[in-house]
């Protein structure tokens, strides 16, 4: 018996069924058929197992007698029933078809054989799932000369994520622009009265990601979550969170290394009792190859950003300050903070030190302090070199809230805005101390009012990005 198993974890999981290629467009009626269809209630796992065993065993029966015609026949029901689905009736019961195919397949000549490969194939059964039953995929390599057809693979999440996507761009209209305006609506930031003072609401959007920024990212955020694979060649590069603004630019920053896939999982690791709901985190992770990513441990990121010329300084800190930095304005006091925090006592702080030796290339004065309370550490920059700074880093910031947070700040420094537009359209851009803030604890919602199928999968351009930015890691 085979003891296959198909597991899945984070991803579109693509059920098996008959093709419905070149049937042409549905009537009305045909539509609404299959809307009173899908309406039905669907058997349960148990009520599949009773009939999926059934055909099984006639199928054993078939296979006793040598009787090819009549085994091929109930594996064509016994996928039709989704007997095959490990998911739908378990793994012991799709071991069994396997088996039953395996068995038939040993029996058969290639002639029946290319038959029974025909039949999979229209039943939209994919080339690994037949490689998983025979165990040996080397007569498969010679399916197009012996039986005149090829046998397609599954199809891969992201080529069906670029689908999705052609389909929503084409259908529906949908583009990044519309991602980001959704984004912002869903978390309370009026675009029209923003866009009415000329400011450019998706600039985050157009934002470079170079090298110098990721590094910044990966300094604040990714660097706790790099776990290496068990194989010691790749390491997980992983993000997570339960915030809706970060749902959306996490991918998009992470993009630049690879096309990464997605997770949700409970935050608080179940949800709560007594009919309340717990909290949905998503991750977001890429595997890289270990030769390739040079940031295992903080010596390396502090060599590296002490190494960095002053033009790629802004780029950096704008990345860190997205990541684990604040930009912060008082309006009673018309003061601006930029700062960036760190634990104390662990190798991360080192990283505060080798930020304050860049800012100075850039003759920029900082100040670290360190809390006992909170076991903390942060970097601050206070005044006229925090104006300065933010004029340099602004171009380069990827974080939606942020981005407009400093945009109006430089705008009412310049007497472009008065204090008034300033002080509300500042006051949106604040968050919540409650659960129901959406900026907070709102992923899942925000992934999907902004379309998240695209969000692992990016555009042309962006595939055009990120090759730049493997050829830029490889030199640095």
């Amino acid at each position: 018996m085979h003891q296959s198993e198909c597991l899945a974890k984070g991803g579109f999981k693509t059920n098996n069924g008959p093709s419905t290629k070149d049937k042409g467009p549905m009537t009305s009626k045909e539509i609404s058929d299959t809307s009173n269809e899908t309406s039905l209630p669907q058997p349960t796992q148990a009520g599949r197992i009773k009939p999926c065993t059934e055909l099984i065993k006639q199928a054993t029966k078939c296979l006793e007698n040598n009787d090819k015609d009549c085994v091929t026949r109930l594996i064509e029901e016994l996928i039709k029933a989704d007997c095959h689905n490990g998911y739908a009736v378990g793994k012991k019961i799709a071991n069994s078809v396997r088996d039953a195919f395996h068995e038939l397949w040993l029996i058969s000549d290639n002639k029946t054989r290319c038959e029974i490969l025909s039949l999979l194939r229209d039943l939209g059964i994919s080339r690994r799932w037949i490689r998983t039953a025979l165990n040996d995929s080397r007569w498969l390599r010679k399916v197009p000369e012996k039986c005149g057809f090829k046998l397609e693979g599954r199809v891969a999440k992201n080529k069906l994520i670029e689908e999705i996507e052609d389909l929503m761009k084409r259908e529906l209209g949908w583009t990044e622009e519309s991602m980001c305006r959704n984004l912002l609506r869903f978390i309370g930031i009026d675009i029209d009265e923003f866009e009415r003072h000329g400011i450019d609401v998706c600039a985050w959007l157009r934002a470079e990601t170079s090298i110098s920024y990721l590094v910044g990212i990966i300094a604040s955020d990714i660097a706790d979550r790099v776990v290496k694979a068990r194989n010691n060649k790749y390491v997980k590069v992983s993000l997570s969170t339960t915030e809706a603004i970060s749902a959306v630019i996490f991918p998009l920053i992470l993009s630049g290394f690879g096309k990464p896939s997605v997770v949700f999982f409970w935050s608080n690791d179940k949800p709560k009792q007594g009919g309340s709901t717990g909290i949905v985190a998503i991750e977001y992770y890429i595997n890289v190859g270990k030769k390739k990513w040079k940031w295992l441990d903080t010596e390396e990121l502090v060599r590296y950003i002490k190494a960095l010329k002053p033009e790629e300084v802004p780029k950096l800190i704008a990345g860190y300050v997205d990541g684990d930095g604040t930009i912060y304005y008082n309006i009673k006091k018309s003061t601006l903070v930029i700062s960036i925090t760190a634990c104390k006592a662990c190798e991360k702080r080192a990283l505060l030190n080798a930020i304050q030796e860049a800012l100075r290339k850039l003759g920029i004065e900082s100040r670290i302090y360190e809390y006992k309370t909170r076991n903390g550490a942060e970097l601050r920059v206070y005044g006229k070199s925090a104006i300065e700074l933010l004029r340099l880093i602004v171009p380069y910031l990827h974080h939606p809230i942020k981005r407009l947070r400093a945009e109006l700040i430089l705008m009412l420094r310049d007497g472009k805005i008065d204090r008034e537009a300033f002080t509300t359209l500042y006051g949106l851009t604040k968050y919540g101390d409650s659960n129901n803030d959406p900026k907070r604890y709102h992923a899942v919602d925000a992934l999907t009012r902004a379309a998240p199928q695209t969000h692992t999968h990016g555009n042309r351009a962006r595939t055009r990005e990120r090759k730049t930015l493997k050829i830029m890691e490889i030199g640095t």
